[in-house]
């Protein structure tokens, strides 16, 4: 796989992840922000629903609002009320052209380390914030999972057959969990599985 088809299947990755995301919660709006390495700081590398169509490259401060706190704990957040939620930027929220009345975030892990952020943001119905949360951050998980399997290609200049098969055990491991969570999983990795194979 070039590096330009590389880069292509990335971005085709991410974008599913958010569309699904978005879909899964009836959200607003889903982005990914992923972080710089060498900065701490946060680029917008996905969007779906309100800001799509010129949020992609925009960067923040490391640290910079829910998500910026998201990335540096490592854990999850739901915030219903903004306005008493001190990690809210609203002057960075005001900046993409979008602000929100509630975000949920969630990390995005890969050994152990936070390389990016999926945010949900006003999502229609809530159940509670524990379920909403849970499901989250099952999702956030796969999709750390997918990120991965692009990073073993770019890394180790596997074939993509290496990566469908990598795709097939994570598969096999999510066997006899009940739930909605399994069935998004499973159409997260359905979805890898196709873009990687073009």
């Amino acid at each position: 796989m070039s590096p330009d088809d590389l880069a292509t299947t990335e971005r085709r990755l991410l974008q599913s992840i958010v569309e699904v995301a978005r879909h899964m919660f009836g959200a607003a709006a889903s982005s990914i922000f992923l972080v710089d390495p060498d900065t701490g700081d946060l680029t917008f590398e996905a969007v779906s629903g309100a800001g799509e169509e010129n949020l992609i490259g925009s960067r923040f401060p490391a640290g910079t609002g829910i998500a910026g706190w998201v990335a540096v704990s490592g854990q999850p957040m739901v915030a219903d009320d903004l306005t008493s939620a001190t990690q809210f930027a609203r002057d960075a929220a005001e900046s993409t052209g979008y602000v929100p009345g509630t975000i949920m975030a969630a990390p995005l892990i890969r050994f152990e380390e936070c390389v990016g952020v999926l945010e949900v943001l006003d999502r229609a119905e809530s159940r509670s914030d524990l379920d909403d949360m849970e499901l989250l951050a099952l999702f956030a998980t796969q999709a750390a999972c997918a990120l991965e399997l692009l990073l073993k290609v770019r890394h180790s200049h596997q074939e993509p057959a290496d990566c469908g098969a990598l795709i097939r055990r994570i598969g096999e491991k999510l066997t006899g969990r009940p739930g909605p969570a399994e069935v998004t999983a499973i159409r997260l990795l359905t979805i890898a599985d196709d873009l990687l194979s073009h």
